[in-house]
């Protein structure tokens, strides 16, 4: 099974008419993550072709309006689409109030039960956890309290060599899963059959990292290190790091370098500021430092791994 990454939004503060505001489909081992919702987001989730029904886990990563003033109208639509299943909605402390003052004030009925994770740590804790995946969260560094997301495949089973393992008469069926899981077979007098032997090494596990609003904060190197993509706000030049630091964000330059000492395998700029219109600056930038460094396109589905 493949993950996949589609960009639903990339840019800062002010929707255009060729970009809308940070929202992210994410789809790992068959796990479909919506990760921040700015205005706009189910509009590019339909030409996304996303199924809505597909979603019960939604992750914010602050309380400003470009981050989450679509998540209102989105929870409303899954309602007039006769949603029934719970969804997980995971955020700073506060966004269930503001959920709900938005949903009384316009008499708004959900129909199904919604159930908030509110977040208020300064550590990395893990917040989701099944078989396959598990999600911790990246504290940023922006003006108001912001995480960024760790999603990561768990390690995969091992693949059985039918071919050796046929050798050996006295592995039955029942001793397949342990084989998968790794463990060597042993045989009734005390013979250990290494499993590398009996099994093949499966797929690499792999990693996705969402860096949203943030100033340049290198303690989040060991959240993130070897991460298979990284996602990191580079909403300036470098020419403006005064400004970056003043309104919380980071510089091109600053992501790559992030980039560089994390030893990704690759860097997606975004949040740029709409003092751009040329957006080659932010690549040619972060590439100086990072050369595998990428801008994101709109509705682009991305292979990761």
């Amino acid at each position: 099974m493949s993950t996949y990454l589609t960009i639903l939004g990339f840019n800062s503060a002010i929707p255009t008419i060729n970009s809308s505001p940070t929202s992210q489909f994410l789809e790992m081992e068959e796990r479909h993550f919506l990760i921040d919702c700015g205005e706009g987001t189910q509009v590019q989730m339909r030409k996304a072709k996303v199924r809505f029904s597909k979603i019960n886990h939604i992750f914010i990563s602050h309380l400003h309006g470009d981050h989450c003033f679509g998540l209102p109208g989105l929870v409303a639509s899954f309602r007039l689409l006769g949603r029934k299943t719970p969804l997980n909605i995971y955020g700073p402390k506060g966004i269930k109030k503001m959920m709900d003052t938005i949903f009384e004030i316009t008499e708004t009925y959900k129909g199904f039960e919604v159930i908030y994770h509110e977040l208020e740590g300064k550590e990395s804790v893990k917040i989701y956890e099944d078989k396959r995946v598990e999600v911790f969260t990246i504290p940023l560094n922006h003006r108001i309290y912001c995480n960024g997301y760790l999603f990561r495949e768990k390690p995969k089973e091992r693949h059985l060599n039918m071919k050796e393992i046929s050798k050996y008469k006295e592995i039955e069926i029942c001793d397949f899963q342990n084989l998968r899981l790794g463990k060597d077979f042993v045989t009734e007098d005390g013979t250990v059959i290494n499993n590398a032997l009996l099994t093949t090494d499966p797929k690499p596990s792999v990693s996705y990292a969402f860096c949203s609003d943030t100033k340049y904060k290198e303690d989040i190197i060991q959240i993130i290190e070897n991460v298979d993509i990284l996602y990191h706000e580079s909403t300036f030049l470098h020419n403006l790091k005064e400004m970056a630091d003043y309104t919380g964000h980071s510089t091109a330059l600053e992501a790559a370098t992030i980039a560089k000492k994390a030893q990704v395998g690759k860097l997606i700029l975004g949040h740029f500021s709409n003092r751009y219109s040329d957006l080659s600056v932010m690549t040619d930038e972060a590439r100086q430092i990072f050369p595998n460094s990428f801008l994101p396109k709109a509705l682009e589905t991305i292979k990761i791994g």
